[in-house]
This record gives structure tokens, C-alpha cells and sequence, in this order.
């Protein structure tokens, strides 16, 4: 019996600087890549959010998930290598996710949501017992 293809997630960070067509063919080139040699799960595009610190002096950047099965590690290291060296793209990490890992929330959801939960919940509460953890496979250093 085959295990399942393990599930990976690519967070992109790009350059809000950028022009739109710039953005759209990162993320569709990165889509080719993965449907190419695996299997894309998920897409969610997050929008505009401000970083926690600046990189590269730039205090805000479009975020982008991609949720895909990776059928071999080849497609991993082409990932890797492609995303390092385009323009545009801030930050990107692929991180392999542990079975069990809890969906990725619906951030365009969330944005048009008032943040009144976080200032009632104590900032002190700690993380549930039994909660899954990623694992980090391949990304840029930080």
C-alpha cells in the first residue's frame, strides 16, 4: 500500500510595488509548475497585509497560498529555484505539512472582519493541547 502524496504549503510574499500583470504571472507560473509535476490543492490570494517587519523597506506585501501534493522531490527544488531568483517576490516558503494540520483559515473572510475578537481573548492564552505543527521543507534563508 502507497502512502499519500505528502501536502505542502507555498506562501508568497510579493512586492505590492509590482505591477499587477508582474504579480499575476508569478503566482500563474507557480500554479503551471506545481499542476505540471503535482497536484494543486488549494489557491487562496490574502490581498495586501502589512509585514511584521520591513523587508527591503517595505512595510506591507500581497500574500498568496498555494495548498499542492508534490508527486516528486524534483518539483520542490525547481519551486525553490525558480522563486529565488524572480523579481517581485519578497519572502516565499514552501513548508510540509504533518497529517492532522487544521485547514488554512479564510483570510479574505477574516480581512473584512472587525478585530474586536483579538483584543477580548488574553494575549496570554496558550495553544491547545494535540495541535498539529508544520514542519519546514524548502525555502529561502531567513
Amino acid at each position: 500500500m502507497t502512502l499519500p502524496a505528502p501536502t505542502y504549503d507555498l506562501m508568497l510574499l510579493l512586492d505590492t510595488q509590482a505591477e499587477d500583470a508582474t504579480r499575476a504571472k508569478i503566482v500563474a507560473d507557480a500554479r503551471a509548475a506545481i499542476e505540471a509535476q503535482g497536484e494543486l490543492v488549494r489557491y487562496d490570494e490574502w490581498g495586501e497585509r502589512a509585514l511584521a517587519y520591513p523587508i527591503e523597506r517595505k512595510a506591507s506585501a500581497d500574500y498568496h497560498l498555494l495548498q499542492f501534493h508534490a508527486g516528486s522531490p524534483e518539483l520542490l527544488a525547481a519551486l525553490n529555484r525558480s522563486l529565488r531568483i524572480t523579481d517581485g517576490i519578497l519572502r516565499f516558503r514552501i513548508i510540509k505539512l504533518k497529517p492532522g494540520v487544521p485547514e488554512a483559515p479564510d483570510m479574505q473572510a477574516s480581512a473584512s472582519a472587525p478585530r474586536r475578537a483579538e483584543a477580548e481573548s488574553p494575549a496570554t492564552e496558550a495553544a491547545p493541547e494535540g495541535e498539529a505543527q508544520a514542519e519546514l521543507a524548502v525555502g529561502e534563508p531567513a
